[in-house]
């Protein structure tokens, strides 16, 4: 480990027992701290690691041990562990990591750098803001979980922005496609001369990640097959998600899904090392106004009349309910701005908008056409307004969708975008 380390130009200082680490730290203050943990003598590794972070938070540890099992490496990071590596380690990945770790002790973002696209004042999203920033100083899987529109993208690319990866690629990759195939090739990439392909080697989400974060939306939604190779990748010291920092999102109850069958327990465990819960929006409305105030100046035209809402339409967004969380917020607001004729919006123009008047219960045919329509739309806005794949998404083909999107009125043109609105969509921001 010394001659290997040597060779890359680090400066090492080698002792054998965990009192002398701690001098060591005292005497040279290292940036970076590797702790073999042998069986005879975990967990008193790991007491070693908590003592040394006790003393030197900031202090990198990296744990090294040749019997690794997961409730250990689960042990290791809430402890404070940088990474968990098992032996043998391969140069390059072990390099990685150590250039890693080091890179924490360089100057970081500032607070409100790292976080400066989440607008929060509450103490709930406060305490999920501190849990994210240190979990950004580790190398280990982070499991983002809540309802749709909470903000789960947006809270992983503050993660990656605060970690020591930053300069380094943020690829998203979202499990829900229709195809395994084109699943498996984009998250995996293929090998040259590899069967059922063009013969041409192609990266996937891990080979374009590498270095980087590597952001797996609704995992959930992975299907079984590769889950499993997913697993094997990520138990793999050599794969390339060796190197790429994991962080997946869910708005479903993985425990559920792994108690009936449909998520590998073992991809589970290995994602879910450190998990962080976004609220919903109704648990944090002291963040509404905050929210209110950052989506008017998001909703206004360059040049257009900067409108605002009155005090007690302010009051009446921040006790409405929200389902569709942050995302469904911004949606009213943004609606608010272009249906508005006058500079101030006032508590009737609001409440008029939000429709709050007790409304009848639709007949089941009212229910069944609102639901296909809602349901084909969704599938247009997914692929962009390609046809063939909405069709492939329904299960239906491509002749019977034309017929029901002509039936409910939907045009394919309404939900292409250009590279230039995908970049800007909100619904990327608010995931």
């Amino acid at each position: 480990m010394v001659t290997r380390l040597g060779a890359a130009n680090y400066s090492v200082e080698a002792v054998g027992d965990p009192q002398a680490a701690l001098d060591a730290c005292g005497l040279f203050r290292p940036h970076l701290v590797i702790i073999e943990l042998h069986r005879s003598d975990a967990p008193g590794g790991l007491g070693l690691l908590k003592e040394i972070k006790s003393q030197w938070p900031n202090l990198a540890v990296i744990v090294l041990t040749s019997h690794g099992t997961i409730p250990e490496a689960v042990q290791a990071t809430q402890s404070g562990a940088f990474s968990y590596l098992v032996k043998p380690v391969a140069k390059d990945e072990l390099l990685g990591h150590v250039e890693r770790a080091t890179a924490i002790t360089s100057p970081t973002l500032s607070e409100s750098e790292w976080r400066e696209n989440i607008l929060a004042r509450s103490a709930l999203m406060q305490d999920r803001l501190g849990v994210a920033n240190r979990a950004a100083s580790t190398d280990e899987p982070v499991l983002l979980t809540g309802e749709y529109g909470t903000g789960k993208e947006l809270l992983a690319r503050a993660i990656h922005a605060a970690s020591a990866r930053r300069r380094m690629p943020f690829v998203t990759f979202s499990c829900r496609r229709s195809a395994d195939r084109t699943l498996d090739i984009e998250l995996f990439g293929e090998q040259a001369g590899q069967a059922g392909t063009s013969g041409l080697p192609r990266d996937g989400a891990l080979q374009h990640a590498r270095g980087g974060t590597l952001l797996l939306e609704d995992i959930g939604e992975l299907p079984l097959e590769l889950q499993s190779r997913l697993s094997y990748v990520l138990a793999s010291s050599v794969a390339p998600a060796a190197v790429a920092r994991l962080i997946c999102t869910t708005s479903r109850d993985l425990k559920l899904l792994t108690d009936s069958g449909s998520f590998l327990r073992n991809l589970y465990y290995q994602i879910n090392i450190l998990p962080i819960e976004i609220p919903a929006l109704g648990r944090r409305r002291e963040d509404i106004p905050l929210l209110v105030s950052h989506f008017l100046e998001q909703a206004t035209e360059p040049g257009g009349q900067r409108k605002i809402y009155s005090a007690e339409a302010i009051e009446l967004l921040a006790t409405t309910d929200w389902p569709g969380n942050v995302r469904q917020l911004f949606d009213a607001v943004k609606q608010n701005v272009k249906l508005s004729h006058g500079k101030i919006m006032t508590r009737e123009f609001v409440q008029q908008s939000l429709n709050e008047r007790p409304a009848k219960i639709p007949t089941y045919a009212e229910a069944r056409d609102q639901f296909s329509r809602e349901y084909l739309a969704e599938n247009l806005q997914r692929t962009s307004g390609n046809v063939t794949q909405a069709a492939r998404l329904a299960k239906r083909s491509r002749t019977d969708f034309y017929k029901l999107l002509a039936r409910y009125r939907l045009q394919p043109e309404d939900y292409k975008r250009s590279p230039s609105a995908a970049a800007d969509d909100p619904d990327r921001e608010e995931r």
